[in-house]
């Protein structure tokens, strides 16, 4: 099977992916899967969407060269595809609209969700809003701190925000919340879920929201260009943002793509969220996939300066295209991205969100060596203006 075919009907990705929930949640992941496969092939379903998509959150999104970026690192072209440009601040809002059309199809009339960053939870609490449903958002107490500014925008849009306290508290547990709330309400309620995570079809159906990224991408690149781009870079917490990136891409074997994790304080135990650092197989919130676990097999506590990255698991789909080589992933520390978001912001005029300035810390430090000629395609997939306060404490 082509890799851009995949996953196969049972949701699987090679060895990964799959279907590991519930008996409660079998036949309504199901009745989903369905439903999405018949809206996929819709053409009223996606004109509404791709109409919303223009009018409502902007696109398309500039693909934009960093001259300046470019020139002090001395090497090869640098292009940011700006999804910080779109309605609410990043890439999350294309998937939490596609997933509000869906719930509506479903009739579903209650909204819940789980963020980290809040941008995912800011981004379905503002299409709740417009499509006039309840919301409910589960996030980490530590991270509800770290992202206030986030939780006030859910709130001011009328989602009501619950903590959770338990464990880290951050956003392996508000997953975990969200999904015993989704037992409990199925038969009247969607879960957006926010990345390409957890159970089939969410990671097909999250990853294909986002696809519109890397089709613009190819679109505008060979408008400017009149090629194929040599290197796309992306962070990956969960992984939506890369995966909407690479995925058109993934059949051009002359295109390199390069996945950033969270490598926090460094690769030691219970300081990082690289999962293809000293990570294992098994399985984490419905799917099978890398994680962090110790051996024992309990989940190992993970640490990152950027909240939308502090994650134990990774999307299936990276697992399998890491397994099989076609992306690589590397990772970048706490240290590296603050760096990089303080050089955005000073060479661009750019503040980029932490998440994002992952995979531009791993840009600064390989461009220089490449052929001027080469060209480069980074995924600035959020602003920062969520994480200035945070990166204030040890830039300012």
């Amino acid at each position: 099977m082509a890799l851009a075919q995949l996953p196969d009907a049972t949701g699987h990705f090679g060895k990964f992916g799959g279907m590991f929930v519930p008996e409660t949640l079998m036949a309504p992941l199901q009745e989903l899967t369905v439903a999405y496969d018949e809206a996929r092939r819709d053409p009223a379903f996606q004109a509404q969407l791709d109409d919303l998509l223009h009018n409502y959150v902007g696109r398309p999104t500039p693909l934009y060269l960093a001259e300046r970026w470019t020139e002090k690192l001395g090497g090869a072209k640098i292009y940011l595809k700006r999804e910080d440009l779109l309605h609410t601040g990043a890439h999350k809002i294309n998937n939490a609209l596609g997933q509000i059309l869906l719930a509506k199809r479903l009739g579903k009339t209650r909204i819940i969700a789980e963020t980290g960053a809040g941008q995912h939870g800011v981004a379905t609490a503002t299409v709740c809003a417009r499509f006039g449903m309840e919301c409910v958002v589960y996030m980490g107490a530590v991270d509800m701190e770290r992202q206030a500014l986030n939780v006030a925008r859910m709130r001011l849009m009328g989602a009501e925000v619950r903590a959770v306290t338990a464990g880290q508290a951050t956003l392996k547990e508000a997953v975990n919340e969200a999904m015993r709330d989704w037992v409990a309400t199925v038969d009247h309620t969607h879960y957006i879920l926010g990345s390409a995570l957890g159970s089939h079809p969410f990671p097909m159906m999250v990853r294909d929201f986002h696809r519109v990224i890397g089709v613009e991408a190819r679109q505008q690149v060979l408008e400017k260009e009149g090629r194929l781009p040599d290197l796309l870079v992306a962070c990956v917490g969960g992984g939506s943002n890369a995966m909407g990136l690479f995925h058109p891409f993934l059949n051009d074997e002359s295109v390199r793509m390069v996945g950033v994790e969270a490598g926090g304080l460094g690769i030691l135990p219970e300081k990082h969220a690289a999962r293809f650092q000293g990570g294992k197989l098994g399985v984490l919130q419905g799917t099978k996939t890398w994680l962090l676990a110790n051996d024992d097999g309990q989940i190992e506590l993970t640490h990152s300066v950027s909240a939308g990255l502090d994650y134990a698991a990774v999307g299936p789909e990276h697992a399998y295209l890491q397994d099989i080589g076609r992306v690589e992933y590397t990772y970048a520390t706490d240290d590296d991205a603050l760096a990089a978001f303080k050089e955005l912001a000073h060479t661009e005029g750019i503040l980029p969100a932490l998440e994002s300035a992952h995979a531009m810390a791993y840009i600064s430090k390989i461009a220089g060596s490449l052929p001027k000629s080469d060209i480069i395609i980074a995924n600035l997939s959020g602003r920062g203006d969520k994480d200035v306060e945070q990166a204030a404490k040890y830039l300012l």
